[in-house]
């Protein structure tokens, strides 16, 4: 792959500088239209040798360029609060929004392969995060980005003419770096996985380019053009006005017995065991959030279900077990404009809590296959690709420690319209309830059999859903966190047995 980019493409200097005005104004314009539109992101990986240009070709994009709509990120060591987190949330929470362009240095990409490059994991582990990279860019296009990926290349001979001379340079000897000294000495190494990672990464809608580094006027105008021509291609197709979306039908559930109508709703706890069982369980879970082993972990509760189910009454019996440093709650209302101009995961990525803390999302990311899908506010490819990605971001944060509880507190239509009914006539209670919420219970069918499509599509091993009966409310708060309490103690358990299988190995 990497010997079609030793070949030695030049273009003089006269030729670079007729072409170099053309082609800027003609990437401004794009990039101005970009803007205007302000339908899709622009992101830009850099990788590649050490030496290549890749940052003196940045350098001059910022120039031909209106640096203002750029975005120029560097990913080098991890900081404590990315340490803290899932790998991928240090690139999740600086992606580039709708109309902007994002460049990445040290991106996923680089991690990877410096990673393997120096011994720190095997060839398995490479392979995982190749595919995480493919799931992570095919999501992103499935969103609408349009991702470029350049790779600079230069050969061994070349990189190492390079460390020499401008060795002996004493004006320009300050530009070598010590991951320059470093990469010539696993240039080897670095370009066998480099080839591994782009043979296994290119795809029709996120393909590399390979740039031939030693020329700076090829290099440059080279990437330009590239740029340039898919950014126009791009936005010739966005300048066609997207097709109405249409609600796909969902399927008749009449007479069909689903998990929701298996659970017993007749579950009741009367004051006393609520009042015993309740406090229990908050001391329980108090002591657990204050266990030493919650270093090691984060904990993430999603609370979803039916209009009046009491989501809000379980969320506050739990939050009253903690001090509140130890929580945050962060309630899912429809999108802010920000929100709408990046992916629709964003907004629930930047709220990973970090190891040893502990989130609730009101409402959650299951919105898109819940009342997106219901009311028609995404296509049906949008709902139904959702679900494979809500797995990968659940497996993603589970890996990184999180332990994930899933809710849905599901009441029957008897009992609903009775706590409407209620909210209607007690004053402080008005405001729980809204036009939306009576013209939702006109589709109570419809979120049915999209509630048992989401549990059977997305309940996992990794983060299983727990169906809450909440026709009583002591009861569905009782069982919420006696779930959590097990989450966590299974969570820990596990833990240990890994740390005691490590520990018996040395």
């Amino acid at each position: 792959m990497f010997e079609s980019a030793e070949i030695g493409h030049v273009i003089d200097k006269d030729t670079f500088e007729a072409e170099v005005p053309a082609l800027r104004e003609a990437l401004l314009e794009m990039q101005f239209e970009l803007q205007q539109q302000g339908r899709f992101p622009v992101i830009v990986l850099i990788n590649g040798i050490e030496g290549a240009g890749k940052g003196e070709t940045v350098k001059l994009l910022n120039e031909w360029m209106d640096p203002r709509l750029i975005e120029v990120r560097t990913f080098d060591q991890q900081t404590d609060e990315e340490l803290a987190r899932p790998p991928a949330w240090r690139y999740w929470r600086m992606l580039p929004a709708k109309g902007r362009m994002g460049i990445f240095f040290g991106n996923w990409y680089s991690q990877m392969l410096q990673g393997r490059v120096h011994g720190e994991f095997k060839d398995p582990r490479l392979d995982q995060a190749i595919n995480a990279a493919e799931r992570l860019e095919k999501m992103l296009c499935d969103e609408g980005a349009l991702i470029f990926k350049f790779w600079f290349h230069l050969s061994k001979k070349q990189m190492k003419a390079r460390l020499k001379g401008l060795k002996d340079d004493p004006l320009h000897s300050w530009r070598i770096s010590p991951l320059d000294w470093q990469q010539s000495q696993t240039y080897d190494k670095f370009v066998k996985y480099g080839e591994r990672v782009l043979r296994r990464t290119s795809r029709d809608y996120a393909p590399w380019h390979v740039i031939e580094g030693m020329d700076a006027c090829y290099r440059s105008l080279t990437v330009g053009r590239i740029l340039l021509e898919g950014m126009r291609q791009a936005l010739d197709r966005t300048r066609v006005k997207p097709d109405k979306v249409s609600v796909a039908p969902l399927p008749v559930l009449d007479g069909q017995v689903t998990l929701i109508d298996s659970l017993d709703m007749t579950q009741r706890l009367d004051k006393a065991d609520y009042e015993e069982q309740l406090i229990t369980e908050q001391a329980r879970f108090a002591g657990l959030l204050r266990d030493k082993r919650m270093r090691r972990h984060a904990l993430v509760a999603v609370f979803e279900g039916n209009d009046a189910a009491g989501k809000g009454g379980a969320i506050r019996r739990v939050a009253a077990a903690l001090d509140p440093r130890q929580y945050g709650i962060v309630p899912i209302a429809a999108p802010t404009e920000e929100e709408r101009a990046h992916p629709y995961m964003w907004r629930f990525w930047r709220h990973i809590p970090a190891r040893g803390k502990f989130t609730m999302f009101d409402r959650s990311w299951y919105g898109r296959v819940l009342v997106e899908r219901v009311e028609g506010f995404c296509s049906q490819a949008d709902w139904l690709r959702a679900y494979g990605e809500i797995n990968d971001f659940e497996e993603q944060i589970a890996d990184a420690g999180v332990v994930v509880v899933k809710f849905w507190l599901a009441i029957d239509k008897e009992t609903q319209l009775e706590r409407f009914q209620e909210r209607e006539a007690i004053p402080f209670k008005r405001f729980k309830i809204t036009e939306d919420d009576w013209r939702n219970r006109e589709k109570w069918d419809a979120y049915r059999a999209a509630v048992c499509d989401m549990v059977d599509r997305t309940s996992t091993e990794i983060s299983p859903w727990t169906l809450v009966e909440a026709n009583d409310k002591r009861w569905a708060r009782v069982k919420v966190l006696r779930t959590l309490n097990q989450a966590l103690e299974d969570a820990f358990e596990r833990a240990d047995k890994q740390a005691r299988k490590r520990k018996s190995r040395k």
